[in-house]
């Protein structure tokens, strides 16, 4: 072998101990998720002993209305919670892209939540529901108005549950929103000033755009999260009342440890990968779209 060929070859040779863990902890299991969910199996069976039916456990989930509520319900889940938690994790974040006396202990505060664990999360709010004794009736109580089911009825329960995701995630936002606020080109802040720009003007003319890149990312890493919801909608409703708070990751998992259906539970997985990546796609291209729509601000920015 030459030394040129050796110096082309040595690349990949640095890179195959990582592909072929790729391969191992990523596509095989992907792989084996998608065969599965072509067969009629369930825990008793060996995946070799389970009876080939093809498409059935798709088709069999088109016409199922639980399996109908548990997307709608995700979509719903997800949509709201992504949607308050960059709404006030960037508000928070323009408000503080300042100077403030204790502005590290501000910030560790803020992302405490964040690095509480779920199932402790769903605990914590749980007791905070509780009729009884759970401090959010105790305070309606005590200014005369009366208490909310917040967890046993239908009409509560999905609210309740995207109170406590809002409580837990808004941090990142805030967090990734404030760092690419503090990372804007200060000179086209300056030149927006000298040009005679208010603040709103400034937010939704230069640095929003500018910032949207970031926020872009930062909002699809939760909005895939929030389809992945479980530990926090098991410990605090456990799906119920009804449907009504069964996003599809518990679906999937009630479907496989309760109903036993492991090839329909990997049909369901597969639906669901195949939504995110669709989401995934589209706002990536629009990343692309608004990353190009910041560098033009910049360079504008620069040149004046």
């Amino acid at each position: 072998m030459t030394a040129a060929r050796l110096n082309r070859l040595t690349p990949y040779l640095f890179l195959a101990p990582a592909g072929i863990v790729l391969v191992v902890a990523l596509l095989y299991p992907i792989g084996y998720m998608i065969y599965a969910s072509f067969l009629d199996w369930n825990p008793s069976q060996r995946i070799g002993e389970a009876d080939w039916i093809g498409l059935r456990n798709y088709t069999n989930l088109l016409g199922d209305a639980a399996f109908h509520e548990s997307f709608f319900v995700t979509l719903k889940f997800a949509a709201i919670v992504v949607g308050c938690e960059l709404v006030i994790g960037v508000g928070l974040a323009l408000l503080l892209d300042r100077k403030i006396r204790g502005m590290s202990a501000l910030r560790t505060i803020f992302i405490l939540p964040m690095m509480i664990a779920p199932i402790v999360v769903g605990m914590m709010w749980r007791y905070m529901y509780h009729p009884n004794v759970g401090i959010l009736n105790r305070t309606l109580k005590d200014l005369g108005l009366d208490p909310i089911p917040w967890l046993s009825s239908s009409e509560w329960a999905l609210t309740s549950v995207i109170i406590a995701d809002i409580w837990q995630w808004t941090p990142f936002i805030f967090i990734l929103a404030l760092a690419a606020l503090q990372s804007l080109p200060r000179s086209a802040l300056e030149a927006a000033r000298i040009d005679g720009a208010g603040a709103w003007q400034q937010i939704w003319h230069i640095k929003l755009p500018l910032m949207m890149p970031v926020l872009i990312v930062t909002g699809l890493l939760r909005l895939i999260d929030a389809f992945k919801v479980l530990e926090v909608i098991l410990v605090m409703t456990n799906g119920g009342p009804g449907l009504s708070t069964e996003i599809l990751a518990l679906r999937i998992s009630r479907t496989a440890s309760e109903f036993r259906e492991l090839g329909e539970a990997a049909a369901m997985s597969n639906y669901l990968l195949i939504l995110l990546l669709v989401l995934t796609m589209a706002m990536f291209l629009y990343s692309k779209a608004a990353e190009a729509r910041a560098m033009r601000l910049r360079a504008a920015a620069e040149a004046g």
